[in-house]
């Protein structure tokens, strides 16, 4: 995240698992993007918000031993955690430095750069998307997938689920983010100056598996968030908590992460 935002999420070691699950809930379709936009081997990578460096060391394994992948974040605990895990799977064209991404200013220029679930919550993403741009080779893509929270869905209706999704949406937009950025990728790309902009839609959903805890899951992790901004108690943040512990363990029910949108573009070459 960065110093200046407010990253409504538990971070830390504890929110390093939480981000190690999402991960692989959204690995299928990541690497599916990463396809589609056509990462080569020994290609220079920049992952914006890289957390705990699930995509990080993705990445690395595509762009191969000549290519580079450098991760920043602000949180210096999961990069810790981080190094210690690219240094067990011996990657070693993958570095990380903490930094915040709305000040860092980097001397390299990326073939691709990345962020995924950062853009909503920054308080200027055209800004960054700005910066980024003035750090892409001619030709570079920059990548970005990014949350529509209004496109989760829950079968059967349940008003907790609507409780849940209404106080992570507030938290979000009290932090003076969006919550809902996704449709917005491709015009913030445009305004970028970015060419060639295209975008892809998906959702991981599930009758059971990770998937299906990943909301009770975040609402404990905005908990805080929640209490600061006294948008609910803790006796009903931890029965919501519950509850949606109860509705995912349920194999009759069916559970999604929010709407994901995927939009990319190119530096001009010109």
């Amino acid at each position: 995240m960065t110093k200046n935002g407010q990253y409504v999420i538990r971070g830390g070691a504890e929110g390093r698992e939480r981000l190690r699950i999402l991960a692989r809930v959204m690995q299928p379709t990541t690497l599916g993007l990463f396809y589609r936009v056509g990462l080569k081997d020994g290609s220079s990578c920049l992952d914006l918000g890289c957390g705990g460096g699930d995509v990080s060391f993705e990445l690395a394994r595509l762009v191969g031993p000549t290519g580079t992948v450098l991760g920043l974040d602000i949180d210096e605990e999961a990069l810790a955690i981080a190094k210690c895990e690219a240094k067990a799977q011996h990657l070693d064209n993958v570095t990380f430095e903490v930094s915040d991404i709305t000040a860092w200013s980097g001397g390299s220029e990326f073939d691709l750069i990345y962020g995924r679930f950062i853009l909503t919550h920054l308080p200027d993403p055209a800004g960054v998307l700005a910066k980024m741009a003035q750090l892409l080779r001619p030709g570079g893509v920059m990548v970005v997938e990014d949350i529509d929270f209004t496109g989760h869905f829950c079968y059967p209706a349940s008003a907790t689920f609507d409780r849940y999704v209404e106080l992570y949406s507030e938290v979000v937009r009290r932090a003076g983010a969006d919550p809902n950025i996704g449709p917005r990728l491709p015009s913030l790309l445009i305004e970028a100056n970015f060419e060639n902009v295209r975008m892809n839609v998906v959702q991981p959903a599930a009758r059971q598996g990770e998937a299906k805890i990943m909301a009770p899951l975040t609402m404990d992790y905005i908990r805080y968030s929640v209490l600061g901004h006294q948008l609910a108690t803790e006796p009903e943040i931890e029965a919501i908590v519950e509850a949606l512990y109860a509705f995912a363990d349920d194999h009759h029910t069916v559970l999604s992460l929010p709407r994901v949108v995927q939009a990319w573009g190119y530096r001009s070459k010109g």
